[in-house]
């Protein structure tokens, strides 16, 4: 088609063409065009993940070894801050509170100390997850990669570091007379399952802190309360002997007294099975499905929405 323009000049107009009257979303399905970060499916999603499991061990690793980087005693603080911890409350709860009633100083010790060692497993894990979104925007506006990835990735730095930990956990215990023997195996089940128990949490918790950066500032006080709560530096059935049997528990069985305590168990001479809640490794299994496969699932349906606005 042609017209004669007021100069003589002759315009030419584009042929209509078969796009017109198209929406967006059947233009994109005519040239299979897809959303940009759009969320794949379930099981694809796995598969991605997997993909990048040289990714997530590498990207822990190097969060691990940069997070001492500039202190002059290093990695050793990956320990020594456990310690600390454990040599303060042995002081407050254990002399002058005597939270350890009920219990020998032989296995006291070693029962507060897996306890601040273990819970910080959690409680690591937890503050790293608020961050692990909110804290990467860069990384996840520049890269395209499954955001899961850095949540799993900042709790296996924390099982990594727990792992340098449990040296000195076993040196405290064979100190005060906890020598290795066959229920040392059942560390590996029982931290597993705590493995599997905080990825869960650290993935609600990206999710939740990528909307929301105070919760950074508030996670402290829940996670102080949450320790309080656990057992961590006393036994819940003997200090609460007073109290109404559910309130007891209602507290052995959350999930950081129950891995504490399947630790402790496995660890300590001295902590036989009658300071167990009934059937504990069902309970330990099904804090981990829970947390594990809900964690992922959640933090599944928002993955498109990671790194925007």
């Amino acid at each position: 088609m042609s017209d004669t323009t007021h100069d003589g000049a002759v315009a030419t107009s584009a042929p209509p063409s078969a796009d017109d009257g198209l929406t967006p979303a059947e233009l994109a399905a005519k040239y299979g065009l897809s959303v940009s970060g759009a969320r794949p499916g379930f099981f694809e999603y796995i598969r991605q993940l997997w993909g990048r499991r040289h990714f997530i061990v590498a990207f822990s690793s190097a969060k691990l070894t940069a997070q001492y980087s500039q202190a002059k005693l290093g990695q050793i603080w990956q320990v020594a801050t456990p310690l600390l911890n454990a040599l303060v409350y042995f002081l407050i709860f254990g002399l002058i509170l005597d939270a350890g009633r009920g219990m020998a100083t032989e296995v006291y010790i070693p029962f507060l100390v897996t306890g601040i060692f273990v819970f910080t497993f959690t409680q690591s894990s937890v503050m790293a997850g608020v961050r692990a979104i909110a804290g990467n925007l860069g990384l996840v506006r520049a890269l395209h990669f499954p955001r899961a990835s850095l949540p799993i990735s900042f709790a296996l730095q924390q099982l990594q570091q727990l792992l340098f930990s449990m040296i000195v956990l076993a040196a405290v215990a064979i100190a005060f007379g906890s020598y290795p023997s066959m229920s040392w195996l059942l560390l590996i089940p029982a931290l597993f399952l705590q493995f599997v128990f905080n990825i869960g949490l650290a993935m609600i918790m990206a999710r939740m802190g990528s909307k929301t950066p105070d919760l950074a500032q508030l996670m402290p006080f829940v996670m102080r309360t949450w320790m309080y709560a656990s057992g961590v530096m006393f036994s819940i059935p003997v200090m609460l002997a007073d109290k109404p049997a559910w309130i007891a528990d209602v507290l052995m069985y959350n999930p950081a007294a129950v891995y504490m305590d399947l630790i402790r168990f496995a660890l300590i001479d001295g902590y036989g099975s009658e300071n167990l809640p009934t059937h504990v490794w069902a309970t330990a299994l099904g804090w981990a499905l829970a947390a594990g496969i809900g964690g992922f699932v959640y933090f599944w349906k928002a993955e498109e929405r990671y790194g925007r606005g």
